[in-house]
This record gives structure tokens, C-alpha cells and sequence, in this order.
């Protein structure tokens, strides 16, 4: 018996610790395990937006627990525009600047220029702390590349989240390829070590979809407090399927795709147990023949006109729907 007990709490503590180490990883990776996106992709600014991407950049945040004492990097796969992964256009081009921002003026809660969603309003806010443009050079084709070192407190510090905050803005400066890419977050640069609590989030998720009529995509976006409801906007999904929004409340509704180079939109209710959790939109590929090379463009905001996040690794964990049962009381005779 006691023997039976022993092994039942190392069965218990095992257990445990897979759940802590895989919600650790889904947190560092950009997009997140749980996303099963390929890549990101930002076109060079000569390109058409008919390919998918409907302003030639792309803006994410990193949040770093204050409790986080170490230094760490923020790494770029594949950040060159050539070779394996990235989408040509005749012939390679492109260049492409990544660039690292911390300090005062990072934090999209605090600063709304810095979401870079306001048509001609500057969105490089903060204290620039690492740059590079890559262009068509195999040294980095399928490799890392790493941002860093760079101490917590470089950031901007966000007092409700107990993080601080780093922004990172990939731009197609020159050129009119697709260059497909990946962040992670890690403790140390020549591999892939997380960084305990930490998250990424985006206003606008430009990404590809897999070439794979079976393939599922998700991204989660974060319902806070006082949501009544939000506009969901897509652009350029070339009616490549369907377009689900999954909670613990929604079954799965669906919301109007967009063709080639168009934005759909469609107002979601939202309702009171779906406020301070994440929803779960997925993304359905057409079954009838493949959509190749399906480049998307996803933003949402709330009544008021507020930018939702989405995070790559979901706060509260991935939504899946629980049926709400009614109990009948009976009475006795």
C-alpha cells in the first residue's frame, strides 16, 4: 500500500513538471507551438499587398517577468530573404530590417503609437537598442540569428502585466519578396533556452498558412475587461476555407472571409464568461484543392476601438468549449 502510494505521487509529480516545462516552451516560441503557423512573412515595401501582406512590416512585443534576473537574446530564424523558406518574386531582392526597441514609450498600453496601427503615425517609439538588415546572404539562411544581450530592465515596465516590455519591428525596406521568418526568446544565443514566464504578443498577425489541406492554424486573442464585443478584420485569405472563433462559451462560429487583396469584417459578441480569457481563431484550409503559399492578415478591436493582442502562447491556456448543461430540479410527489 505504501509502496502503491510512492509511485502514484512520482506518477503525480512527473506529471506536473511535463505540464510546467510545455507551458514554459509554448511561451518563447514566435509563433507558439499551440499556433501551428509556419512563419511569420513581411514582403519588401515593392511588393503588392495582393500577396498577402497589407503594409510591408510587422510589430512584436515581449514581455520579461520583473522576476527575471538574467540577460537574454531575442532570435531571428532565418531572417535573410532567400534560399529555403522565402517567397520570390522573380528573383531575390529584398532587404529586411529587424529592429530591437526598449525604454519609455515601448509599451502599447501606455503608448498607442507604438502598436503601429495609426496610419502615418510613427510606431519606432522607445530607445533603439539593436539593428540589422539582412538581404539575400545563405549565412543565415535557416539558421539563427541573435538579438542581445539585453538586461530586463531595458525594457519598458508594465505594472499590471509585472513585466517589461520589448518591441520588435521587421520592415521590408528595399524589394518585393516574401521573406518567411521566427522569433524565440532565449536565455542564452547559440540555442533555444526560454525564458521562465515570459510571452509575446501582436495587434496585427501577418502570417502563412501551411501547404497542407489537413493543417489547422490558431491564434489566440485576449478578451480584457469592459469587452462587450469585437470587429474582427481579415485580409487577402483568398477564401482558403473556413474561419472558426472557438471559446469555452462558442462552439464555433464562423465570420466572412476575405478574397485576394480585400478585408472582411464582422462584429462578435462577447459575452461575460468569455471576458478574461483567450479566443481561439482558427483557421480552416479549403478541402477541395490546395491553396498554395496563403499569406493572412488578422487584426481585431473592441467596442471602443482598442486593439486586441494576440499572444503566442494564450493566457489561460488554450479555450475549448464546455457545453453548459442545464439541471432540472425534480420535484418529488
Amino acid at each position: 500500500m505504501k509502496g502503491e502510494k510512492i509511485t502514484r505521487y512520482k506518477i503525480f509529480i512527473i506529471f506536473i513538471l511535463v505540464i510546467i516545462i510545455r507551458l514554459d516552451l509554448t511561451g518563447q516560441a514566435v509563433p507558439g507551438k499551440d499556433e501551428n503557423i509556419p512563419f511569420l512573412v513581411t514582403f519588401g515595401k515593392n511588393g503588392e499587398t495582393s500577396w498577402g501582406d497589407n503594409d510591408f512590416s510587422s510589430i512584436f512585443f515581449f514581455t520579461i517577468p520583473k522576476d527575471f534576473k538574467q540577460q537574454f537574446y531575442i532570435k531571428v530564424f532565418d531572417p535573410d530573404c532567400g534560399g529555403e523558406h522565402d517567397e520570390i518574386q522573380g528573383f531575390f531582392d529584398t532587404r529586411t530590417m529587424f529592429s530591437v526597441y526598449g525604454g519609455k514609450g515601448v509599451d502599447p498600453d501606455k503608448n498607442e503609437a507604438s502598436r503601429g496601427l495609426l496610419p502615418g503615425v510613427d510606431f519606432k517609439t522607445g530607445n533603439l537598442l539593436a539593428s540589422r538588415v539582412f538581404g539575400n546572404d545563405s549565412r543565415y539562411d535557416n539558421k539563427y540569428y541573435s538579438f542581445g544581450p539585453f538586461n530586463p530592465t531595458e525594457g519598458d515596465y508594465n505594472e499590471k502585466w509585472q513585466s517589461y516590455i520589448f518591441k520588435i519591428i521587421c520592415e521590408g525596406i528595399s524589394g518585393d519578396d516574401g521573406n518567411l521568418y521566427r522569433y524565440f526568446l532565449s536565455r542564452v544565443p547559440d540555442a533555444e533556452q526560454p525564458v521562465e514566464g515570459a510571452n509575446a504578443f501582436t495587434y496585427e498577425y501577418t502570417f502563412r498558412m501551411w501547404n497542407d489541406n489537413k493543417s489547422v492554424s490558431h491564434i489566440y486573442p485576449y478578451v480584457d475587461t469592459g469587452v462587450v464585443w469585437i470587429r474582427q478584420r481579415n485580409f487577402d485569405w483568398d477564401d482558403d476555407g473556413t474561419i472558426l472563433v472557438v471559446s469555452r462559451y462558442k462552439q464555433g462560429i464562423t465570420v466572412p472571409i476575405s478574397n485576394e487583396d480585400d478585408w472582411a469584417m464582422s462584429r462578435i459578441p462577447i459575452e461575460p464568461a468569455e471576458v478574461g480569457k483567450s479566443l481561439d481563431f482558427q483557421f480552416h484550409k479549403k478541402q477541395e484543392y490546395l491553396v498554395r503559399n496563403n499569406n493572412v492578415v488578422v487584426s481585431l478591436e473592441n467596442q471602443r476601438g482598442d486593439a486586441l493582442k494576440f499572444y503566442s502562447s494564450p493566457i489561460g491556456g488554450v479555450p475549448v468549449y464546455q457545453p453548459v448543461t442545464t439541471i432540472r430540479k425534480i420535484q418529488k410527489k
